[in-house]
């Protein structure tokens, strides 16, 4: 909670603005007689201090450090909770590494069901391998859903119909068939024979 805080009220600083301008064009920010170089500097050191608390924080709850941290496996689930989740969102993040520990631990106690094991081996090997399940859920997402659990409701609230019934830029649409319709006069548009 405390990261998810501290993320948000850097994004939402001078600095994180800046940072979120320097990400869309860097050169743009050098323009306007910024230093990219400075509030990068800053954004890393921002993020170092959040690393190194939640690391202080995972330390103390494990009451010591194992190499099993560094493993691939650690970094993979890392990795689908934010793909999942979706990437550049903080609340996307947060509701991926939920939904991730929820069917990790609900995957593990299915691949011990007594009527999986009763499976043809076809349907038994993938379904007693959690991995291998939370995996094609990952394939699935970058597939289908684009931007993860938090583009995907982005999406659909852009696409919800305005308060009046019509559809968003529904007046724009309207105002370009209207415009196709006019009649050409002579002048610097129209043919001439």
């Amino acid at each position: 909670m405390l990261a998810f805080l501290l993320t948000t009220w850097v994004q939402r600083s001078r600095a994180g603005h800046v940072a979120e301008a320097v990400r869309e064009n860097e050169l743009r920010v050098r323009v306007l007689g910024m230093r990219p170089f400075v509030v990068k500097l800053a954004i890393f050191v921002a993020a170092s201090v959040i690393a190194i608390g939640m690391g202080m924080v995972h330390l103390l709850l494990n009451s010591g450090a194992v190499p099993t941290i560094v493993s691939a496996e650690f970094t993979i689930s890392l990795l689908l909770m934010v793909v999942i989740g979706g990437v550049g969102s903080r609340w996307g993040a947060v509701t991926g590494a939920v939904l991730y520990v929820l069917l990790n631990q609900r995957l593990t106690v299915l691949a011990q069901a007594e009527w999986v094991h009763d499976l043809p081996a076809v349907l038994r090997i993938p379904l007693s391998e959690p991995m291998f399940i939370l995996g094609t859920l990952f394939v699935l997402v970058v597939m289908f859903l684009p931007g993860g659990i938090a583009g995907t409701v982005t999406r659909l609230r852009g696409r919800r119909p305005s308060r009046g019934g019509a559809e968003p830029g529904a007046d724009r649409v309207e105002q370009m068939d209207d415009d196709a319709r006019e009649p050409q006069h002579e002048g610097a548009g129209a043919a001439r024979p």
